[in-house]
């Protein structure tokens, strides 16, 4: 039968599992730990214990080599399978200390020799504990090193250096900012690089989706809730501007905000504080980082979104541009996200041939930087070669289908230059001819060294018309 500490003082502290079929040295073990302020679990088997791995987070396993059944060391291999994060600790006679020096290799973090004295157990057991904390340390650095890598804003187009230009500038003041953009755009991204710019750094930065939350518990997550204030609510809640307190709240659709959420949000920024379902009012101090895809001028005339509201979130505005019109950084993303992708799949993944750059650049991309990411994840992991292809992107990117139009007209503001004209014209006529370049030429009536060069020119590659070559 398994046993369990149930000291609600030790509740959150690390879990010791104690194996052995000795009830005397099982009781001895467990409150030799209780007094370390360890939370301890017990099992008189193999088989209780792999229970109990399977149920428990246990952060060391204590066990006896020589067991009826399973011994020590089948129960250690068995372990590493369920939970390999938990260091195992073997206790074993003097005759069989070869065997536990084995089991090390097979995994095991120490062992202890019986008679087993106290002072060895604890020492053995501490060990263990730092080991554990230093790996976690270490995965939870590696996690934030690649949360940080997917987070850098890569791209080197003069509307996105502008755009960077203004975020580093507004980041250290305490302004509240409203990122304008279509949806993909990065604007999450920007909200943390402001977080990140400003004197608030150290502190919480809390992104809200308010589009993915039900309209019924949007207020409750925002301003949270006193125990008792709707049925279920047995205990206070803090919400989404507490937890940003000394930080930045991130609030993305905000658009999709009700009115009567609206009202309260607006006393916030007003008042610089919070009130909580069920009464309580609390003092916080958050800067506000607001975005949407909508036209938020329109919502007021059509009286969905407040309009003293608007403009206490409009202080600053930024607006995000589409991935059309920064083609240039179309490369560099894709580089960007092949590395942490191939990386992250463990795919030996080292490029893009030039024709599947051509293809990406040409393409209109209505999903933005999202879609761009999703379509290299998807190549990175179905790749057949060391080197993307045309044939490994998504069939909406190689045919040039996934925008708003039918692929077969395009329309220019006025004033667009000639160049800009032709250069569009040309990349759309490409794409309509699966990047045929002399069947682009021919519907043209241009000659096909001119594709190339205008290729060239772009791209400062080499792109020479086969044809010139001697």
């Amino acid at each position: 039968m398994v046993t369990e500490t149930p000291s609600p003082e030790l509740r959150n502290a690390p879990t010791i599992l104690v194996v052995d079929d000795e009830p005397g040295i099982v009781d001895s073990l467990r409150k030799v730990f209780e007094r370390e302020s360890l939370r301890v679990v017990t099992a008189r088997n193999g088989a209780e214990a792999l229970e109990v791995l399977r149920k428990t987070s246990v952060a060391v396993m204590l066990t006896d080599l020589m067991m009826p059944g399973m011994s020590g060391l089948d129960l250690l291999r068995a372990s590493r399978q369920i939970s390999p994060e938990t260091e195992t600790v073997l206790m074993t006679a003097y005759g069989t200390v070869e065997n536990a020096v084995e089991a090390m290799k097979d995994g095991a973090y120490d062992f202890v020799t019986k008679p087993i004295k106290r002072a060895h157990i604890t020492r053995a057991v501490a060990k263990a504990l730092e080991k554990q904390s230093l790996v976690r340390e270490n995965r939870s650095l590696r996690e934030q090193l690649a949360a940080q890598k997917k987070h850098e804003a890569v791209g080197q187009s003069l509307m996105w250096r502008r755009t960077l230009e203004t975020v580093a500038q507004v980041a250290p003041s305490m302004a509240t900012v409203l990122l304008l953009g279509e949806s993909g755009t990065g604007k999450e991204l920007l909200a943390r690089a402001i977080h990140q710019g400003s004197p608030r750094t150290s502190a919480p930065f809390v992104p809200v989706n308010c589009a993915a939350l039900p309209e019924s518990i949007l207020e409750a997550e925002l301003f949270g809730y006193e125990r008792g204030a709707f049925t279920g609510a047995v205990q206070r809640q803090e919400g989404r501007f507490a937890q940003a307190n000394g930080g930045t709240l991130f609030l993305d659709e905000i658009g999709e905000i009700p009115i009567h959420i609206q009202v309260k949000l607006l006393r916030v920024l007003q008042e610089g504080e919070v009130e909580r379902l069920g009464g309580k009012t609390v003092k916080i101090d958050v800067r506000l980082v607001a975005a949407t895809n909508q036209d938020l001028r329109l919502a007021v005339r059509e009286g969905r979104f407040r309009e003293d509201l608007y403009y206490r979130l409009n202080v600053i505005q930024i607006r995000l541009p589409p991935l059309r019109d920064r083609r240039d950084d179309v490369p560099l993303l894709a580089e960007h996200f092949l590395r942490l992708f191939a990386a992250r799949n463990g795919r030996q993944v080292h490029g893009f041939t030039s024709d599947a750059i051509s293809i990406m650049e040409r393409y209109d991309w209505p999903g933005n930087v999202r879609e761009l990411e999703n379509a290299v994840e998807r190549a990175v992991v179905l790749a057949r070669g060391a080197t993307i292809g045309v044939d490994d992107l998504p069939q909406e990117v190689r045919t040039g289908t996934g925008g708003s139009g039918d692929g077969r007209t395009m329309a220019f503001p006025v004033g667009t230059p000639l160049a800009e004209i032709e250069r569009r014209v040309i990349h759309a006529t490409l794409v309509h001819c699966g990047g045929d370049k002399r069947l682009c030429a021919q519907i043209l009536g241009i000659a096909t060294r001119t594709i190339y060069r205008r290729l060239e020119e772009e791209r400062g590659g080499d792109a020479r018309d086969p044809s010139d070559e001697i």
